[in-house]
Formats: structure tokens, C-alpha cells, sequence
């Protein structure tokens, strides 16, 4: 059973930055998709990136587009984390922020969320 544990969400400027960390236990993320979905109060949840191996056997990132160009998901294999640099954060980008996996065998897991606030 793969575990995942959110962590970096705060209380932030406009402008501002965050660095968002996902550790996964129980299985390593090499080989698995990896990626942020958000939930801002009041509202549908939303895909916000992805990392996934790619058939060049690189890493391909994806996003949403109202996040491109300020947002920026990566991986460190051996701590077996997740990461998600934001930056020039907007009011709109506060939600709970949710690491996901799927395995290569399409099983999927999800963490319990960390909360971003972007607030003057």
C-alpha cells in the first residue's frame, strides 16, 4: 500500500512562493505517474500537474494551463518525493493541494492534502 504525505502548504502574499513536497512510502515512484490535483473551497477538484516516464524514457510534465509558466513539478527519485515549485502565486491558486500516484499497474493513491492560501 502505497502511502503519501503532503507537506509546504501555507499562508502566502500574491507574488509569492511555495514549495510543496510529497513523500511516498510503501512503494517507489520511479516507475509511477506522479501529480498535484487542487480543491479550492466551494469548487470541483482540478488537475493541476503531472510527471509521468515517457516513452523516450524521459519524464514528461504536463499542466493545466492556468498554471504554466509559474508552476513547476519534479521528482527526487531517491528520497522518493514529489515536488511542486509555485511561484507568482495568485489569490485563485488557494486549495487543498493533493499528491497522487498510479502505478504501472493502474492502481491509484492519493494523500490527504496540504492547504495553500494566497492572501494579502
Amino acid at each position: 500500500q502505497v502511502q503519501l504525505v503532503e507537506s509546504g502548504g501555507g499562508l502566502v502574499q500574491p507574488g509569492g512562493s511555495l514549495r510543496l513536497s510529497c513523500r511516498a512510502s510503501g512503494g517507489y515512484i520511479s516507475t509511477y505517474a506522479m501529480g498535484w490535483d487542487r480543491q479550492a473551497l466551494g469548487k470541483q477538484r482540478e488537475w493541476v500537474a503531472t510527471d509521468s516516464l515517457g516513452s523516450s524514457g524521459y519524464y514528461v510534465d504536463t499542466y493545466v494551463e492556468s498554471v504554466k509558466g509559474r508552476f513547476t513539478i519534479s521528482r527526487d527519485n531517491a528520497k522518493n518525493t514529489l515536488y511542486l515549485q509555485m511561484n507568482d502565486l495568485k489569490p485563485e491558486d488557494s486549495a487543498i493541494y493533493f499528491c497522487g500516484a498510479t502505478t504501472p499497474y493502474g492502481n491509484h493513491y492519493w494523500g490527504q492534502g496540504t492547504q495553500v492560501t494566497v492572501s494579502s
